[in-house]
């Protein structure tokens, strides 16, 4: 077992508390900071937040935390702002910029045979973070990895709960299905959460809900963002389960690779276990996903089928603008993080 694992404390699963806010990273996500606190000014109007990047660091991290409210809050944060008019006012317009940014690139189609289809083959010269760390990974990629990816882990099947009361049949019971299986089964030490808090441990890292959020660029929280966008939105239901079905699709042999790579590199069996975990249930949970709640769905309300494929292909995109910057990095010997690990508060 390497040192790093032998210095962690006992895993306890995500802890409770409400995080911190997190450091601002421009003018309008400081002003959302402000306003949560209570003593900021008015919050920038729409000719501010219209010259965002779409992409950017300064409009995702303003939009982590405005959902964020929905989820834990933060620590000094009153509860009744999760519905503050103001903020969600301002949401909805940083919402519109990152949506109608994601549609112009992924451009229009309702073929969601042609999308999913394309999930299903893997790319035998495949070049993502799993990929990268199976063949090259060190210990401290992998812990880079799994810091940016505790971001959502850490509520994973969270965001993709929204949309269980929008379903109806046969694609409601499925999505429940699939999400009992991720909540545990009914076993709090078997949910996937808690198993990702034990990997976060055996690998030295802290399991604090939100710590890692500082070292997270706008690619990390780009794809998480995007999650709590489809699920808070009853009109993008397709869409989350677009995106729904390309995250279990997809998990498996990724799931696989990071494996062998957390073995490889010395990480404890914690660390190893959550992935073998989603080797097995992901593969399942992928014809549950395609056959039940895909094509419940689209039974159920057929117009619906361009908005599971822009789920679909909005993932794919952010996804793959994630993994160039972390594959970048790395083959650089670079980090990843936007502040080392030990600096995150």
């Amino acid at each position: 077992m390497s040192s790093v694992t032998e210095t962690a404390t006992e895993a306890v699963g995500p802890a409770a508390a409400a995080p911190r806010l997190p450091s601002a990273r421009g003018e309008v996500s400081e002003a959302v900071r402000a306003h949560l606190r209570g003593d900021g000014p008015v919050l920038p109007d729409a000719a501010v937040t219209g010259r965002l990047d779409p992409y950017g660091d300064d409009l995702h991290l303003a939009l982590h935390l405005c959902y964020e409210l929905h989820y834990r809050g933060f620590a000094g944060v009153a509860d009744e702002r999760e519905w503050d008019p103001a903020l969600l006012e301002l949401r909805s317009r940083l919402e519109t910029g990152f949506l109608t940014a994601l549609r112009d690139e992924c451009g229009a189609t309702d073929d969601v045979a042609e999308a999913l289809g394309a999930l299903l083959i893997e790319p035998v010269d495949g070049t993502g973070p799993s990929h990268f760390l199976v063949d090259h990974g060190e210990l401290w990629q992998l812990r880079e990895y799994a810091a940016l990816r505790s971001v959502y882990h850490l509520k994973e099947a969270d965001p993709h709960a929204w949309v269980i009361p929008r379903l109806r049949g046969r694609a409601k019971a499925s999505m429940v299905a699939v999400e009992y299986d991720e909540f545990g089964c009914g076993r709090a030490e078997r949910m996937h959460a808690r198993l990702y808090a034990e990997l976060m441990t055996d690998l030295g890292l802290d399991t604090t809900y939100g710590r890692y959020v500082e070292a997270a660029g706008a690619p990390t929280l780009a794809t998480v963002n995007l999650m709590s966008l489809f699920g808070l939105h009853r009109a993008l239901r397709g869409a989350l389960v677009g995106h729904f079905a390309s995250v279990e699709i997809t998990s498996s042999p990724g799931s696989s690779r990071l494996a062998l790579a957390l073995e490889r590199a010395g990480a404890g069996p914690a660390a190893v276990r959550f992935y073998e975990e989603h080797v097995e249930a992901d593969a399942v949970h992928e014809q549950l996903v395609r056959r039940e709640v895909v094509d419940g769905l689209l039974e159920e309300e057929p117009h619906l089928a361009a908005d599971v494929a822009f789920g679909i292909q909005a993932t794919g995109l952010l996804e793959d603008r994630l993994g160039d910057t972390l594959v970048g990095a790395w083959s650089r010997g670079e980090t990843a993080l936007r502040r080392p690990l030990d600096a995150c508060e």
